[in-house]
């Protein structure tokens, strides 16, 4: 089974100028690379008027809503029960934002459902990645 799974969530981008303010973004995952959550946010919010795409470990995201984790361009935190943050660093600087926790929940049951926790190996495909590493793909 190969299904893609999309999640649109709300999230409220935190940023210097008063008050946080919504953009619609979207958490995906693919079986096919069962280790990796994609998080994708429209044009609009990019410094260059591009849509922007941030690849990072789906364990990554999980741990995030119970304590601080991360270390490198992408960290994820609980803020309160119902609030998680996730910040994204760059060279141009690094952008918070801040999603209703139960919808980061839904996405991530949702994922393991597709591909349960501890057998994202067994999804792993050998000729897919080979073909990934020699540039056929």
């Amino acid at each position: 089974m190969n299904t893609v799974i999309d999640h649109a969530v709300q999230v409220r981008l935190i940023a210097t100028a008063p008050g946080p303010y919504a953009v619609p973004a979207v958490l995906h995952y693919q079986p096919a690379d069962p280790l990796a959550v994609r998080m994708s946010f429209p044009p609009e919010i990019s410094l260059d008027g591009s849509a922007v795409d941030w690849a990072f470990a789906r364990e990554l995201l999980a741990e995030g809503l119970r304590a601080p984790a991360g270390r490198g361009d992408v960290r994820v935190r609980p803020c309160g029960p119902d609030r998680t943050v996730m910040e994204f660093h760059a060279d141009e600087g690094i952008a918070m934002v801040q999603l209703d926790t139960v919808d980061v929940r839904r996405f991530l049951d949702r994922s393991y459902e597709a591909v349960p926790a501890g057998s994202e190996l067994a999804h792993l495909s050998m000729d897919r990645g080979l073909a990934e590493l020699f540039g056929a793909a």
